[in-house]
């Protein structure tokens, strides 16, 4: 049962996540009485936080405006819920300014809890094991991010030094539509305006944070367009990029049953002229990862194109089928 103190600090607390709280309400989650809870807020306004009585049908209680918060206080669960995030940040690569940052706030988050909440955290943290490897994609820098961020929510065009996978680098304006956090690197999707030698290109293009330097909102606004989705436009650029060889299939399944294996970042699904079967398109820069991927489709399909990826699946099954007959 916890001691009085703490909860007039879970009062305050429940006072801080905004609005009004019945008596009743507070009552209840302080498992106390109406009276006590009457007893708490005074203890409250005693150390000068300005609590306000709200009377009527739904009145209660609440913080009044410009009250300074309290050093930060974490219970057990929500410090856990922290540190475990971190943990998982670092190790998908999902983390800015490289480990750095995540281990100094891992670091004072520990030294401020108490003691009993601190070893129970550490005996987790240090039994914990991850089945993946940890991150080593190149982190964007939290200047970039922050500001190509506050460009999405502004409909602001954002100016950037972009290096892009052959190492040119170019300056570049784009409306940005949103950030995009998949397979440990960070990206963002928009119209790209263009350079100084492709002004004006008007193009839907993605970019990789952790290429972008000296990002800059600039004045005016953009309307971006009201269907946007910027996580499919991420993933469905990486099944249209411009790699060396097109795959079509076409594949006996439901698009659910086909997209257990082929992942919109993989592949483009199309309705096909044969009823219950779909054709799917693929780019790719090399086909040896193709045949066991079609293998576990474990449904018809049929290569319409190219021919080296049935000979490749011929080999592939002639070895499988070697493996199976050897004693």
């Amino acid at each position: 049962m916890p001691k009085p103190a703490g909860r007039v600090l879970t009062l305050l607390e429940l006072l801080q996540s905004g609005g009004t709280r019945t008596v009743a309400e507070l009552a209840e989650r302080l498992e106390v009485d109406g009276r006590t809870v009457r007893r708490y807020v005074g203890q409250l306004i005693d150390l000068d936080v300005p609590v306000e009585s709200v009377r009527g049908r739904y009145g209660g209680y609440r913080l009044g405006p410009g009250y300074r918060l309290p050093p930060l206080m974490l219970s057990d669960d929500e410090a856990l819920a922290v540190l475990l995030g971190l943990v998982a940040g670092r190790r998908t690569g999902l983390v800015t300014a490289g480990h750095t940052a995540s281990e100094t706030a891992s670091a004072k988050i520990r030294r401020v809890l108490p003691r009993r909440v601190a070893r129970r955290l550490d005996v987790l943290l240090d039994s914990l094991a991850f089945t993946d490897r940890p991150g080593e994609s190149a982190t964007p820098d939290a200047d970039v991010l922050l500001t190509i961020a506050d460009a999405v929510s502004h409909c602001r065009p954002v100016a950037m030094r972009y290096t892009g996978g052959d190492g040119r680098r170019s300056e570049r304006t784009l409306h940005a539509y949103g950030i995009v956090a998949h397979a440990g690197r960070w990206y963002v999707t928009g119209k790209d305006v263009g350079s100084g030698e492709d002004v004006g290109s008007g193009e839907d293009r993605t970019f990789r944070l952790d290429r972008i330097a000296d990002a800059r909102t600039l004045p005016g606004s953009f309307e971006p367009p009201a269907d946007v989705d910027p996580a499919q436009r991420v993933v469905t650029g990486f099944a249209t990029a411009e790699y060396r060889h097109e795959v079509l299939l076409r594949i006996q399944g439901t698009t659910d049953q086909i997209r257990a294996h082929l992942p919109a970042s993989v592949a483009l699904l199309e309705e096909s002229d044969e009823e219950g079967w779909l054709r799917a398109r693929i780019r790719a820069e090399r086909l040896d990862w193709l045949p066991p991927l079609l293998a576990s489709l474990n449904r018809p399909f049929a290569i319409e194109h190219p021919d080296e990826l049935r000979d490749l699946l011929a080999a592939f099954a002639e070895r499988l089928t070697s493996y199976a007959r050897h004693p």
